[in-house]
C-alpha cells in the first residue's frame, strides 16, 4: 500500500491470499474506509462454497473472471443465477447465498462490503442447494 495521504490511499492486488473466507473462498483485501470495504474474491475452478447468511452486512459483487452460479435465499425470494465477467448483484443482509465455479478459470469477484467487513463472526452458517467443496481451514 501507498499512502500518499491519511485518507489518499493506494493498494495493488496481492498475489497470495490474505485468508481463507468462512465460505471457503479466497480473499485479498483490498482498501477500507469508515463507510466500507472492496476485497478481491476467488474461488478455483470445480469448486463450491460452504453457504452462509450475513447478520448485518450488505454486500454488492462484480464478477471480473470465471463462469458460475450464485444462489440466494431471503425472507422475499430464493434464486439461483449463472454468473460471468461483467454480472454484478447484491446480497442483503439476512439473505443466505452459496457460489460454485462451473468454468475452468478462477471464479473472480470484486466485493464491495457495507459497512466494513466485521470479522468471521459476521459469516454464520446456512442451508444451502449444493454440495460443498470449498472449505475455510484454521491457518
Amino acid at each position: 500500500m501507498t499512502n500518499v495521504a491519511p485518507n489518499l490511499l493506494t493498494e495493488e492486488l496481492k498475489t497470495d491470499k490474505d485468508y481463507l473466507a468462512p465460505d471457503g473462498s479466497e480473499i485479498r483485501l483490498l482498501l477500507t474506509m469508515r463507510g466500507g470495504g472492496l476485497a478481491h474474491c476467488t474461488l478455483p475452478a470445480g469448486k463450491t462454497t460452504s453457504p452462509k447468511v450475513h447478520r448485518q452486512v450488505e454486500e454488492i459483487w462484480y464478477i471480473i473472471e470465471g463462469q458460475g452460479e450464485v444462489w440466494r435465499k431471503n425472507a422475499e425470494a430464493e434464486v439461483s443465477v449463472r454468473v460471468q465477467p461483467g454480472t454484478c448483484l447484491t446480497i442483503p443482509p439476512g439473505t443466505a447465498f452459496q457460489f460454485r465455479n462451473t468454468g475452468t478459470l478462477p471464479l473472480c469477484i470484486v466485493i464491495a462490503t457495507i459497512p466494513p467487513w466485521p470479522g468471521p463472526q459476521e459469516a454464520q452458517d446456512a442451508v444451502g442447494v449444493w454440495p460443498v467443496t470449498a472449505t475455510a481451514s484454521a491457518e
